[in-house]
């Protein structure tokens, strides 16, 4: 397949004429744990991905399926509500499509959340980290294969991708929200399955802070289109190892859920605070 600029077009021409002249400003992922903030949004319009021209359908277990286009805390949102994973037989190419899709329909910046397991032995479960930077060590770029001008220069700087500005932000939200927040760096890892203790204990090592297997192939994509990028990991379990207990997908949601209402409360009030990029 050659993702060429107007393979994407075709996704944001539909989008076009369903929303008509909306314009959003911010790009949404919403990860477990914010699965209903999408309720939050006024106006709604909803897509489902299956309809849209060239676009991925999620499989992930909780993952709704939909876009969702409206108005939340004053400010204009396209928001997934479910997301797409290369555990679910995605290529790293095919990841792109999204965040690609956003940047034509306007948005400026872009907030992903996700759910992570905590490798450093400080974090607990329900603990809110703003990621300031990742590790990717599997797997292919999202940017591989011919590059797309339109989008992006072939060799592009990530040295702020998490940008700065909007993780102080971020922090300084987190005061008073009743959740504990950290600043770390999110490890990536292909999955489904968890990792090891080995790989958590690598991950340490290394630097990472917490374990996931998403958010990382949207954030570059993000990177190579110019925008501005703020992520946010919930912590719903300890890594493979830390404690002397099996993981499961059980505890995640248990976790999610116990945290949604401080954590729907934060992230509005993170969205309300975000700057608006012209």
């Amino acid at each position: 397949m050659e993702y060429t600029y107007d393979y994407y077009r075709k996704s944001a021409d539909y989008i076009r004429s369903v929303i008509g002249d909306f314009e959003p400003e911010i790009g949404l992922i919403l990860g477990t744990g914010l699965g209903k903030f999408s309720a939050r949004i006024e106006d709604p319009v909803e897509i489902p991905y299956k309809d849209i021209p060239n676009y991925l359908v999620s499989t992930a277990p909780g993952h709704s399926g939909k876009l969702i286009f409206g108005t939340v805390e004053g400010r204009k949102v396209m928001c997934m509500s479910g997301r797409f994973h290369t555990y679910e037989g995605y290529s790293f190419e095919e990841l792109s499509i999204p965040v690609r899709v956003m940047k034509l329909m306007g948005v400026k910046l872009l907030v992903a959340t996700n759910a992570a397991g905590a490798v450093n032995v400080d974090y607990r479960p329900g603990d809110v980290m703003i990621i300031k930077d990742h590790i990717k060590l599997n797997g292919f770029s999202p940017m591989r294969g011919p590059n797309v001008p339109e989008f992006g220069d072939r060799f592009f700087d990530i040295s702020d991708l998490y940008c700065r500005e909007l993780r102080q932000i971020a922090e300084q939200c987190g005061e008073d929200s009743g959740l504990t927040i950290h600043e770390g760096v999110y490890f990536f890892f292909p999955g489904p399955q968890f990792e090891t203790p080995a790989e958590v204990r690598a991950a340490r090592i290394l630097g990472g802070d917490a374990v996931g297997m998403s958010t990382v192939t949207e954030t570059l994509t993000a990177g190579h289109c110019g925008m501005p990028v703020l992520g946010l990991s919930l912590m719903t379990n300890m890594a493979a190892g830390v404690l002397e207990q099996k993981l499961s997908g059980e505890e995640v949601e248990e976790t999610a859920q116990r945290v949604a209402p401080l954590l729907e409360a934060y992230f509005a009030k993170v969205l309300k605070a975000l700057p608006h990029y012209e």
